[in-house]
């Protein structure tokens, strides 16, 4: 535990969930965000996002960045959470704003943090190997200062829709360079990288603050230096968070892949996670996938005075809705 006592955990929740939305929408026609969904009936996503964070560190170091439009749904979740620990976002403006912000709010508390990030929208059947290498990998934090390091899943099929990471050289410490990205190839081309040893990428990365906030000061300087002047105003001021505010109105929206990782590939390592029944959930098709293989849920009848569930929407219901339609 000593080895993880400056671990921080961050659940990405601040996503619009666009691409299920078919599957999202709620009766009177408002997108709910698929964090704030379950998949059959039970928690979140949020929640087992959440719960999967606390296998890593403890609940105080676990943090969620969240979009200010969607508190209707993560305020209940996230009440567990100590309030500093909740980062409020003005407006979801993509990952890379939502990753640089996080790091600013930690590293403001912890100066020598590691930080481990995790999607709240990813579903995993089997969460105890996938946890053993997300432990292994605030280890080898301690010992790698420098990387940025990418978690990627072993493949138990071939899936088209996804993205895959190409493993380069071994590295002393058990990881491996990363050789190439590969996003959404086609099946025979995921196949023929499965047979290489590409592993998919579950978007589950982890590296010191500092190592952080130097790829976005070399990559983005303009948007840290403007974060970092908002968020210092607004501590200055103490009357809550007027210039980042003003800041979101005319930050882009900007992708944490695309502008931050890539072309870093010097800094970029891979451990692998064996198969573990990890999916992304990412379309229809793939919850539709993952339904066949749950069990039926239990009836739940709450008592008058139980709490409601959290979870807005249910996918299973809203998918058996879609196809008998």
């Amino acid at each position: 535990m000593r080895m993880r006592q400056k671990t921080w955990a961050v659940v990405l929740a601040a996503g619009n969930g666009t691409r299920l939305a078919t599957l999202t929408t709620d009766e009177r026609g408002n997108g709910v965000p698929k964090q704030f969904c379950s998949l059959n009936g039970g928690n979140s996503l949020l929640h087992e996002a959440l719960q999967r964070a606390q296998q890593i560190v403890p609940r105080g170091r676990v943090c969620a960045i969240v979009a200010r439009q969607h508190e209707r749904y993560w305020r209940p979740t996230l009440s567990s959470l100590p309030p500093k620990n909740v980062i409020v976002e003005p407006r979801n403006c993509g990952t890379a704003n939502g990753v640089l912000h996080s790091v600013l709010h930690i590293i403001e508390r912890d100066a020598h943090a590691r930080i481990m990030f995790l999607p709240a929208d990813h579903h995993v059947c089997d969460e105890p190997p996938l946890a053993a290498s997300l432990r292994t990998a605030t280890t080898l934090l301690t010992r790698s200062f420098e990387s940025l390091l990418l978690v990627g899943i072993e493949p138990d099929e071939v899936d088209p829709e996804l993205g895959y990471i190409v493993p380069g050289a071994m590295v002393g410490d058990g990881t491996r360079r990363v050789a190439q990205f590969v996003e959404k190839p086609t099946a025979p081309l995921a196949r023929d990288l499965i047979a290489r040893g590409a592993v998919w990428n579950s978007f589950i990365f982890a590296a010191h603050a500092t190592t952080l906030l130097s790829l976005f000061r070399a990559r983005l300087p303009e948007v840290v230096d403007a974060m970092v002047q908002a968020r210092g105003r607004d501590l200055r001021r103490g009357q809550g968070t007027i210039a980042l505010d003003a800041l979101y109105e005319y930050l882009p929206t900007t992708d944490f892949s695309r502008s931050v990782v890539q072309d870093v590939e010097s800094v970029l390592r891979v451990l692998t996670a064996p198969a573990c029944g990890w999916t992304d959930l990412g379309t229809p098709r793939r919850v539709a996938k993952v339904l066949q293989h749950l069990p039926a849920p239990s009836v739940w009848r709450p008592r008058a005075s139980a709490r409601p569930k959290p979870a807005f929407i249910d996918l299973a219901t809203q998918y058996a809705r879609l196809a008998a339609a």
